[in-house]
């Protein structure tokens, strides 16, 4: 059986909570929820939650060896470090950077991980990125939005083409959404479930649409939990490039034509859910992920409902489409 790698599972530490308590305000702060703990919150709508799990790789390691978990690729949560000044950022970024190094030093063969990088200031974060490459980084996180800008906004066209040069798998994770007072996501912290995922498919679908995937050929880019929406809206995104002139102004191909080149995590939570994102998606290019330690991540379940798989999909999702564009 192919080993399980799991590409969406993150980590935290202390002195990167603390810097981002210090100097992520007025719009970013870190206040009580209901349930006692404290909670990351964009304009006062709570959008992450820090549980102890995140701090403690011991018990990552039990988890991994309870449920069958051989490899994960760890990476750092939303809000990332897109707040503060251009050191304050670099410096969030390092801190989290040579954390994950030193975890994949300490457990060798079991931790692997995503850098990140401070996007908003592009000649730091080309930097960053070639010392986390240095330092064993597998790959790249990013947001859906970088402090509210689009992943293809032109500021950020030198840290893709850095990304591309490397051939890099890039985990685009959600955060919450510009827009977020607006739409009231404070009431059931309703980032959480319907602000991520289309935070995501807001993300890839311009990327679809801009022409992102004619310019940066070796990208591999993986969407979180499933896709978002888009296994149910790629048909949609199909009809308005055929009628609408403003879809075609900057690619002549048609959204699904590159999803040969896009990847989706395995972290929907329904066997339905998951039979739908391969078939949109290819079994070839569909990866498994938990989401642990957050208050909705799911070791187990996704675990059973990808060991239920049939076959080759089994093995390609368990692992196998991992050690392809990884290199494990």
């Amino acid at each position: 059986m192919a080993p399980a790698i799991d590409v969406h599972t993150h980590m935290l530490n202390n002195d990167y909570l603390a810097l981002l308590e210090k100097h992520a305000g007025p719009k970013i702060t870190l206040k009580e929820v209901v349930g006692g703990l404290r909670a990351i919150h964009l304009d006062n709508a709570p959008f992450m939650t820090p549980v102890p799990e995140m701090f403690d790789y011991p018990a990552r390691i039990k988890m991994m060896d309870e449920v069958g978990i051989d490899v994960s690729v760890i990476s750092l949560t939303c809000p990332n470090v897109y707040w503060g000044t251009p050191e304050i950022s670099l410096q969030a970024a390092r801190i989290m950077n040579d954390d994950m190094a030193e975890a994949r030093k300490r457990y060798g063969g079991r931790i692997e991980y995503f850098c990140s990088l401070p996007w908003q200031h592009a000649e730091l974060a080309c930097a960053e990125l070639k010392r986390a490459k240095g330092r064993g980084a597998s790959g790249v996180m990013v947001l859906a939005n970088i402090a509210g800008r689009p992943l293809t906004a032109p500021e950020f066209v030198p840290v893709w083409k850095a990304i591309d040069d490397l051939g890099l798998p890039v985990l685009i994770h959600p955060t919450a959404p510009p827009g977020v007072a607006e739409m009231q996501m404070n009431e059931f912290q309703l980032a959480a479930s319907i602000g991520f995922t289309f935070d995501t498919t807001l993300a890839v679908s311009r990327m679809l649409y801009d022409g992102f995937f004619d310019r940066y050929t070796k990208l591999k880019i993986i969407a979180s939990h499933g896709g978002g929406a888009l296994p149910y809206l790629m048909g949609r995104l199909d009809q308005c490039f055929r009628h609408i002139p403003a879809c075609r102004t900057k690619t002549q191909n048609a959204p699904s034509s590159y999803m040969g080149r896009l990847y989706a995590d395995s972290v929907v939570f329904t066997t339905q859910d998951l039979d739908h994102c391969l078939e949109v998606f290819g079994d070839d290019n569909v990866l498994f992920g938990t989401d642990y330690p957050h208050t909705i991540g799911d070791p187990r379940g996704c675990m059973t409902r990808v060991n239920d798989l049939l076959g080759a999909r089994r093995e390609k999702v368990r692992g196998a489409n991992a050690q392809r564009i990884f290199g494990f």
